[in-house]
């Protein structure tokens, strides 16, 4: 991504993603959840469907009906972001934190 773009919560963009079983990378939507001293922690979005998590339609934005997996949350450098798709709604943005929420109150500490 060039230098000076600024990335906010919410934004849905596209990025170099290094999978945790192999070596190999893919482009890959991915939603921002926030940057951090050059770091972006993202949550995974997918086209399938039938994986748990919270639905993103096309109608919002997306390119095929999709899915943010908020159970696969990882981070990735600025260098890693070809582009911003688009961003969520206030709306949405309010489901994808209130469902962090409810997993992070669910740890038992």
């Amino acid at each position: 991504m060039r230098p000076g773009n600024v990335l906010k919560a919410g934004d849905v963009i596209l990025a170099e993603v290094r999978f945790t079983d192999t070596p190999e990378t893919k482009t890959r939507p991915c939603l921002v959840l926030f940057e951090e001293m050059d770091n972006v922690i993202v949550a995974g979005i997918t086209s399938n469907t039938n994986m748990i998590g919270i639905p993103l339609s096309k109608k919002e934005g997306a390119i095929k009906d999709s899915v943010i997996k908020i159970n696969y949350i990882f981070t990735i450098s600025p260098q890693a972001i070809q582009k911003v798709l688009f961003h969520l709604s206030p709306e949405k943005k309010r489901i994808v934190f209130t469902e962090l929420v409810k997993r992070i109150n669910g740890l038992n500490i």
